[in-house]
């Protein structure tokens, strides 16, 4: 039986840092269930991106997920699959395609290391961030398989680069958290995949292994000494 897609980046993400124990593709929710659990999660939430969402729910011990993809989204992947060649025709499916399985996977091992505040502002900063850089590098992967030296060119990464990081627009949002959320993350996401794209394949791993262990504001803490680092290197 074939992979899908779904499968092939969850288990990906899983050989990187950890089993979560669960298939997320059971996690798949419609458009009926997305609504109503978009009027559950609030006024701010009508502001997110009705393309892709993932929805969190804690129940004592428990805790629950919901991944939404529309029907454009899936199409478009489906009409230009990723496996066989990304592009502009594909490329921000793909990318919020990946995010989302990307908060599932990183909110279950957060919560199975015994957090349990998934309401708060730095746990969602913290999925967020670790999304955008983790995208960064499935997309990289992606993109080196279609080239017959299984290198990536400068180019490739500034167009990767484009989509992901200068296309954003935080400031379209009206809610002020969400505004300074996505801002924060993705200058923090673009400055640290700065960084990772230094390293050779061993001690990438190793940093993104060790960046997943930290909490936000470690791992803003460190994104902003890394930062700094560079500027007096430079000058």
């Amino acid at each position: 039986m074939n992979e899908t897609l779904f499968s092939q980046i969850q288990k990906l993400f899983e050989r990187t840092y950890a089993q979560i124990g669960i298939n997320l593709e059971d996690c798949l929710i419609d458009r009926t269930r997305c609504a109503q659990l978009s009027i559950l999660a609030g006024k701010s939430a009508r502001e997110l991106s009705e393309l892709a969402r993932t929805f969190l729910r804690r129940a004592g011990d428990q805790l629950y997920v919901g991944i939404y993809y529309s029907r454009w989204l899936i199409e478009q992947l489906e009409q230009h699959d990723p496996r066989a060649g990304v592009g502009d025709r594909n490329i921000r499916s793909l990318i919020m395609f990946v995010e989302e399985l990307n908060h599932a996977l990183h909110a279950a091992l957060q919560f199975k290391s015994g957090i349990r505040e998934i309401a708060s502002e730095d746990f969602a900063r913290n999925l967020e961030l670790q999304a955008q850089v983790d995208t960064y590098l499935v997309l990289l992967l992606f993109i080196a398989f279609f080239r017959k030296t299984q290198r990536v060119s400068r180019m490739d990464r500034r167009w990767l680069r484009f989509h992901l990081f200068a296309r954003q627009c935080p400031e379209a949002f009206r809610d002020a958290n969400l505004r300074g959320r996505y801002l924060e993350t993705s200058q923090l996401a673009a400055s640290y995949t700065h960084y990772l794209d230094t390293l050779n394949g061993h001690r990438r791993l190793d940093e993104i292994r060790r960046f997943h262990s930290l909490e936000y504001g470690a791992k803003r803490a460190r994104i902003l000494a890394l930062t700094n680092r560079s500027s007096k290197q430079t000058s």
